[in-house]
């Protein structure tokens, strides 16, 4: 009878045949992100906390703190995407989590030392900027190196719900931790998660020959990647939209955490606590989001995200500043999850679906630089509008562009009637 039972749920809980999870190279590369995910989750909130509370930074200054990190986007994807079309992808993607571990490590002994400040959380923030453009694109490329085409939004899905899982889980610690040792000396906890995840990628193996098809000189292949992002008009009409988008989002972010602080007067494990909505709303992205991408279409389900986060930003930019605000805040949290993952699964799995291998780095790093351009003005904008006119208006600056998008995205654009993934391309 107990061996019936275990065999019942053994059965529950196995993965089905054909799961990319049972594939041995993209558990590891999925466990790695669960991994570091977790950290992330530790760092998301405590550079913010400590620009916030403990440096008592400005809402122009959480702007800036924001755009500074977003700086390197604009300066060096182009010229990175070039070089990574030359190079093997998994050792830039490894030496980068390396890094961003030293960073973090740093900060608690900048703060011990006493020279702790806004303009070192700059520095460090630019850092973190300049890695994750090289080595965030050369992860993406990863993935497509291990996950055939066909397979790719179910890929993001499940990456989506590895980070999601965290994100359920590790707001609440992480805000416990942070109020138990302080926001600085927390940020050696994310440090120790990257390094596993470093031992956990290292030693991957993918077969990959670089530069085999890219052009020799360095201008001549720049161009390349331009030229194909522009010949394609679905590159260009997402780049649009989720540039638009990242306006919106980076207007309203930069005021969450000073919203809930000094309008909400809550403290950083409440907030934290308060954050596990946003991992209440990726899970369920994570889960669904590739049922419900195949379902109503990869385009609009795209489209639903921008919509789904602006209403988010919106409601909080009018919720009271008492209980209800608090609940308020949690379902600002909960939509930006969802909404969020739903625009990136596609959104990633369309653009990669439609570019030939030789061609995926100055492809991935073109709509990078095009899509996150608009995120510094947007941080700037959001900045000014909550130290000049109010928090609130930060967060409905942010809301009515996103909903406003979504309705003209439907309107303007053939996403809607994209329903699936392009065919695979060869070059």
């Amino acid at each position: 009878m107990k061996t019936d039972v275990g065999q019942r749920i053994a059965r529950r809980f196995s993965l089905p045949p054909g799961d990319l999870l049972r594939d041995t190279l993209y558990r590891r590369l999925w466990i790695s992100i669960l991994t570091s995910a977790f950290g992330s989750q530790i760092t998301m909130l405590a550079i913010p906390l400590t620009a916030a509370v403990l440096l008592h930074a400005t809402p122009q200054q959480m702007g800036m703190l924001t755009s500074v990190e977003l700086a390197p986007f604009v300066l060096f994807s182009l010229p990175s995407g070039v070089w990574l079309d030359r190079v093997k992808k998994l050792p830039v993607y490894v030496a980068g989590e390396l890094s961003i571990a030293l960073v973090l490590a740093s900060v608690p002994g900048a703060w011990a030392l006493g020279v702790l400040n806004i303009y070192y959380l700059y520095g460090v923030a630019f850092v973190i900027g300049c890695v994750a453009v090289v080595a965030g694109t050369a992860a993406q490329i990863v993935l497509t190196q291990i996950v055939p085409r066909s397979r790719l939004v179910e890929a993001h899905a499940k990456n989506a719900l590895a980070s999601s899982t965290a994100e359920v889980a590790g707001p609440g610690a992480a805000g416990a931790l942070i109020r138990l040792v302080g926001a600085p000396v927390a940020l050696l906890a994310d440090a120790v998660l990257l390094l596993t995840s470093v031992f956990i990628l290292r030693g991957l193996k993918i077969h990959e020959e670089p530069g085999k098809k890219v052009p020799g000189e360095f201008w001549a292949a720049l161009k390349e990647g331009l030229a194909f992002v522009r010949s394609s008009a679905l590159l260009v009409a997402m780049a649009a939209l989720v540039g638009i988008w990242q306006m919106c989002h980076h207007s309203a972010m930069v005021v969450q955490i000073l919203f809930a602080t000094r309008e909400l007067g809550l403290d950083e494990k409440q907030v934290g606590l308060c954050y596990v909505g946003l991992g209440v709303g990726t899970v369920a992205a994570g889960a669904f989001g590739n049922r419900i991408s195949r379902r109503i279409g990869v385009g609009p389900c795209l489209l639903w995200g921008f919509g789904i986060c602006g209403f988010g930003w919106l409601q909080l930019a009018l919720a009271p500043a008492n209980a209800w605000g608090i609940f308020s805040f949690v379902l600002m949290l909960v939509c930006f999850g969802l909404g969020a993952v739903l625009i990136f699964i596609n959104f990633l799995a369309l653009r990669q679906a439609v570019t030939p291998e030789p061609l995926l780095g100055r492809m991935t790093s073109t709509m990078r630089w095009l899509i996150l351009l608009p995120g510094v003005p947007g941080a700037l904008l959001g900045g000014w509008l909550g130290e000049h006119l109010g928090l609130r208006w930060a967060l409905a600056c942010g809301g009515l562009g996103a909903v406003a998008l979504a309705l003209g995205g439907w309107r303007f654009t053939r996403l809607p009637a994209q329903r699936e993934l392009p065919a695979q391309v060869h070059g």
